[in-house]
């Protein structure tokens, strides 16, 4: 018996003193780059420990033979630059590489950079509003590199402030005319002047995206205002025939576009609203109700990606975790600097037009050509295989959040919290590029460049798309087998999960996914033409099966307001079936589909067992809890 006792004392007492979670290399904000990674002297650099890591990978040391813990202490990370992950950082599956907390604490990947020294406006500055007199304060703007800092978005104290716009203007005023020879938008005569040192925006309102133009100049014409654009986007904007503003010629829908302007001091007339003045170098903010700016945290974003994994298909990254992680702060400078013009879910086009003649080889009705990049992601992911990203949180990001663009499989992303993203939450797959036309049919010849074998399990997603409406919830372009199971999607303002490319009845590289037993409600909350899933092109043995989805909104500037619906199934959709759904109503819609589909018991006769047991799994309750923190 004592030898027993013996035995177990001493195997406990190895318990204390050996590694929880394989070799572990620790991280703390207050940690210092000259010590040794241990849970003592841990490491202030994260990138120091991914190298450490690294070269233990490459000196195939035997301490890693049941993986390397990279483990974050609680704090706020700072990034200088993205984590770079390469093939050199891959694990293996019986020894993966994981990044993590120590299970009791919250540590921040962040791209941002605090604003600190408010104080209270106290001379005249011209432009403000009467209104804003006496309640404005202002900052300095950092400087990067020795260079002012260039944002769109900012958070005080874990809440999202706006930009000075008309937003709040109602209603909306909407566009007159559209002259695309002269390239000038006809709008109801302004209140305010337009000058050489503004950097107003102009986002208008187009069916199903909106369009962030830069003003160049306003022309003045009895009660109308001419307003013309910076290039490249004025030329984007006339030539691109889809989507266009939409012009109410006869009156019998909802009238013209809407549209509203961004980025102006003139526009300072809301608490909850910022101006940068670039020029000046000084940031000017109206305080909320209880917010006190000299202790509020108030951070603005750097980076346009935090993380980036980069393989190539005959060396793919492998085996690399992300656990209980928060990613915050990411920034997506585009609009600033080209203009947004997106084709459709965020894709902005880079060059699009009519063709005079209509057809090409592949597709004899083609009536125009499109070409279009992605915007950024907090994790961007290209030929990585076997990877986890689990009980994460992502907010406060100005673009994707987590986006695997070509060459990944077998990965998963499950039980992770998605609030306040610009655009899209989660996206996977091929959807064109500087070289490939965006309505033939995609389908490499080195099927390794697809996505494939993904899993999206189990995510909580709530108010994405609030900086582009037209991105969803979930976007899955070419991929195949791509599973998107039990996620919660609530508050989008265009579809909440997108699934197809191409508007093509052709062959090509998507089959076989499945939209299973998702939760969808509050969509469609200001663009139209949407669905709660909606669906692109050929998808043989594609299913979208005991989804619940409900709160189907009226989007307040829809040309056709009833032009929403809960499946949609819209160009070229082929070989889909729709099976057991529960939707409110029947509203579904099919917009020239291809052969193949099948409807099968959608709408609210679908059994309450299959609307209860979509969303969430039990296990994965618990995330409603943690957003509940997250968002006080």
């Amino acid at each position: 018996m004592m030898n027993f006792l013996k035995t177990i004392l001493i195997t406990f007492s190895l318990l204390l003193v050996l590694p929880l979670y394989g070799y572990e290399i620790w991280v703390s904000p207050n940690g210092n780059d000259s010590g040794d990674g241990t849970k003592q002297n841990p490491y202030k650099s994260i990138y120091l420990a991914q190298r450490k890591a690294r070269e233990l990978r490459r000196l195939n040391s035997t301490e890693i033979s049941d993986g390397i813990s990279i483990i974050l202490k609680e704090g706020e990370y700072i990034l200088d630059e993205p984590l770079l992950f390469r093939p050199e950082d891959s694990g293996t599956v019986t020894s993966p590489t994981t990044f993590k907390t120590d299970g009791k604490s919250s540590a921040v990947i962040s791209g941002g950079i605090e604003i600190k020294n408010w104080k209270i406006l106290d001379s005249k500055v011209n432009g403000i509003p009467n209104s804003a007199e006496s309640k404005i304060w202002v900052a300095d703007i950092p400087k990067v590199g020795g260079n002012r800092l260039l944002f769109r978005q900012m958070w005080v104290d874990n809440k999202k402030t706006q930009r000075a716009s008309t937003l709040d203007s109602e209603p909306l005023q909407r566009i007159l005319s559209v002259d695309k020879e002269n390239e000038i938008m006809w709008i109801p005569k302004q209140d305010f002047e337009f000058s050489s040192n503004d950097n107003f925006e102009f986002i208008i309102l187009q069916w199903w995206a909106i369009a962030n133009l830069r003003v160049r100049d306003f022309i003045h014409s009895g009660d109308s205002t001419g307003v013309k654009f910076h290039q490249p986007e004025s030329r984007i904007e006339f030539q691109h025939p889809w989507p266009a503003p939409f012009i109410d010629g006869e009156k019998n829908l909802n009238g013209n576009s809407a549209f509203y302007f961004a980025n102006s001091i003139k526009f300072l007339n809301n608490p909850g609203e910022w101006y940068a003045d670039m020029d000046n170098g000084k940031i000017y903010y109206w305080p909320r109700k209880g917010e006190k700016l000299n202790r509020s945290k108030i951070v603005v974003p750097y980076l346009e990606n935090l993380v980036t994994i980069s393989g190539t298909a005959d060396y793919p990254v492998k085996y690399i975790n992300f656990e209980n992680i928060s990613f915050q702060h990411t920034s997506w400078l585009r609009p600033s600097l080209k203009g947004h013009v997106p084709l459709q879910a965020g894709m902005y086009i880079l060059e699009a037009y009519n063709l005079d003649i209509k057809g090409t080889p592949e597709k004899a009705d083609l009536c125009n050509l499109a070409w279009t990049g992605r915007q950024s992601a907090a994790i961007e992911v290209s030929y990585a295989q076997n990877l986890k990203i689990e009980n994460c949180d992502f907010r406060h990001l100005a673009a994707t959040g987590i986006d695997f663009i070509k060459g990944t499989s077998n990965n998963l992303i499950e039980g992770n919290i998605l609030t306040d993203i610009g655009g899209t939450a989660i996206q996977l797959g091929f959807f064109g590029d500087l070289g490939f036309e965006n309505h033939f049919p995609y389908n490499p010849i080195d099927k390794r460049e697809l996505c494939r074998y993904e899993k999206i399990w189990n995510n909580l997603i709530v108010d994405a798309t609030n900086e582009d409406w037209g991105c969803v919830g979930i976007g899955v372009g070419y991929a195949h087998n791509i599973d998107i199971s039990h996620n919660e999607i609530n508050g989008v303002n265009y579809s909440a999960i997108s699934l197809g490319w191409g508007w093509t009845k052709d062959v090509n590289a998507m089959k076989n996914n499945r939209v299973y037993a998702n939760k969808i409600y509050n969509f469609a909350r200001m663009l139209y033409d949407v669905g709660g899933v909606y669906t692109l092109s050929a998808q043989p043995n594609t299913v979208i099966e005991k989804n619940s989805i409900f709160n189907l909104l009226k989007a307040p500037y829809a040309h056709i307001p009833d032009h929403h619906q809960y499946i949609y199934f819209d160009e070229g959709s082929s070989y889909i079936r729709a099976i057991d759904n529960w939707t409110e109503k029947d509203k579904f819609f099919s917009n020239t589909p291809g052969p193949g589909n099948e409807w099968e018991n959608n709408g609210p006769v679908v059994s309450d067992e299959i609307k209860n047991s979509a969303g969430l799994e039990k296990k994965y309750h618990y995330l409603k809890k943690k957003y509940d923190k997250i968002i006080k």
